[in-house]
């Protein structure tokens, strides 16, 4: 397909972005990556082991030359958290493209979307590319635009539920209001949630869980590959309208 991925500027092959967490080895997580055919991964800084020498390295398994790095503030409450987080990324690597989450609690894992919003305008006005994770709320994602978001990352269903996209109808409300890449994150289960997700008019989706938890991750990795790739082509094909009435296939004109 020749229409690219863009995000802050950089074109990407791939819509598909994958999460590096929650698989048995990293072995794993690189073969499931492999399989994707993910052109991002995700790296929570405060988890993943990108600087210790002495560990073994997530650089090791999967090529930053290759694949982009998006470090996010995954296991951060609180702005200052996740604000030190991202300039400690900035730091190491020099990563400018960040994903930011803060987190509202424990339990549900839901954004708290007041200090998401205030850390969003922080981040952009020091020159940071934020990806922000939000809820499905078309006031709060226009609100991130405005302050600076770099792409709006809706909520699917709670963070590892497997729920699938719960709300459309806000997404669809979302991706008529704003030019950003809008990409769904958190929640999708199978790889038909990603088909919807980008029939629906997003720009991508993100998966971790679905992937890394799947009984065969490989085959899951691909499953998503080609369900992001079906659903693109979807909806650049332009659907029929829908109708409470039947219409005949065939002609009904000339026959005998």
């Amino acid at each position: 397909m020749k229409d690219k991925f863009t995000v802050a500027n950089k074109k990407f092959k791939s819509r598909l972005i994958v999460g590096t967490g929650k698989y048995k080895t990293m072995t794993e997580c690189a073969k499931a990556i492999k399989f994707s055919g993910a052109d991002i991964v995700t790296v929570a800084v405060r988890r993943v082991n990108i600087s210790d020498k002495h560990k073994p390295l997530l650089m090791d398994y999967i090529d930053p030359k290759k694949i982009t790095y998006l470090p996010n503030t995954a296991g951060c409450f609180t702005s200052e958290d996740a604000l030190r987080t991202l300039r400690l990324a900035r730091e190491i690597g020099g990563w400018k493209l960040v994903k930011l989450e803060v987190l509202g609690d424990k339990k549900n894992l839901f954004p708290d979307m007041i200090e998401t919003l205030k850390s969003t305008e922080v981040l952009s006005n020091e020159g940071f590319k934020v990806m922000v994770y939000c809820n499905d709320d078309p006031l709060m994602a226009k609100r991130l635009e405005n302050v600076g978001a770099s792409a709006i990352m809706p909520l699917a269903a709670p963070i590892g539920s497997g729920l699938g996209i719960l709300n459309k109808t806000n997404i669809k409300i979302i991706r008529n209001q704003t030019k950003l890449p809008l990409i769904i994150d958190a929640g999708l289960g199978q790889a038909s949630d990603a088909t919807i997700a980008m029939e629906l008019g997003c720009d991508g989706v993100l998966v971790n869980t679905a992937i890394a938890k799947a009984k065969k991750p490989f085959e899951m990795a691909l499953a998503f590959k080609n369900a992001v790739i079906a659903g693109r082509q979807s909806y650049l094909s332009g659907r029929i309208n829908k109708t409470l009435i039947g219409s005949p296939s065939s002609p009904t004109k000339g026959i005998i």
